[in-house]
């Protein structure tokens, strides 16, 4: 159950449509908001209290567990598409045995049920290298499952900054942005000095020796001298592009 579902249930109540003993019963099934599966307790009411509903982290989890969650989420939410992060190739394959309909992004890793919402607002995610296109992907990918419109702008990273101003009008024509770099991760702080545009920086583990598997990024990033740049962990395309999403969708009304 979402916010809509809530909202037209209690638009019945005031049309006459349902007595209030009867939407009581229909709200109080559902009242701890969990579908207990014994081995995950799954959030049904998130969707209620953020406006987003769960998503799976496939790691750690077996492919029927990925493929139950999946199918249980989007059983919860079916106005809302379900969706799986982090997803390797044997996941995958489940998913797209079981649900033939489902949409798969290999590069992304990431698996998502249900038909796509109407894009609202603009997500622009943009790619210093193309080994950060993985990371890059699945920021793109959640995006556009929560509702934003989005748009990919590839392998832009410093070393040449002529590829980097020659999409700067499409990226202040956004409502927000992407930045994914490895190695040293200069590049958000760059876009954040080109564009007033809010950017959610996110390191990559891409990077020799003193990299330290996206350390030297994610410091770099923290202490980037740009106004405007906030970052999230390591890796982490899921938590900006939710994050992306949510302002897109607020921008758009």
């Amino acid at each position: 159950m979402d916010r809509e579902h809530v909202r037209a249930l209690l638009a019945e109540v005031a049309a006459g449509g349902v007595d209030v003993d009867a939407a009581l019963r229909r709200l109080a099934a559902p009242l701890a908001g969990v579908d207990d599966l014994g081995y995950a307790r799954l959030d049904t009411h998130r969707a209620l209290r953020t406006g987003d509903p769960e998503v799976v982290y496939g790691e750690g989890k077996s492919p029927a567990q990925v493929v139950e969650i999946l199918g249980r989420l989007r059983a919860a939410h079916p106005d809302r598409p379900a969706l799986a992060t982090r997803l390797d190739a044997e996941a995958l394959a489940a998913v797209a045995a079981a649900h033939p309909g489902a949409l798969l992004d290999a590069q992304a890793r990431c698996a998502a049920l249900g038909d796509l919402p109407a894009p609202r607002g603009s997500v622009v995610v943009v790619a210093a290298g193309t080994t950060d296109a993985p990371v890059a992907a699945e920021a793109a990918l959640v995006a556009r499952v929560s509702g934003a419109g989005v748009r990919r702008v590839d392998d832009v990273g410093v070393a040449g900054l002529h590829r980097l101003l020659a999409v700067r009008d499409e990226l202040d024509a956004a409502d927000c942005l992407v930045v994914v770099a490895g190695m040293e991760g200069a590049l958000p702080s760059v876009v954040g000095g080109l564009t007033g545009v809010p950017v959610v920086a996110v390191p990559t583990s891409v990077g020799y020796g003193a990299a330290f598997g996206g350390l030297a990024a994610l410091l770099g990033m923290l202490s980037s001298c740009a106004p405007g740049v906030v970052v999230c962990n390591i890796d982490n395309g899921f938590g900006a592009g939710l994050f992306a999403a949510r302002v897109a969708r607020r921008a758009a009304g």
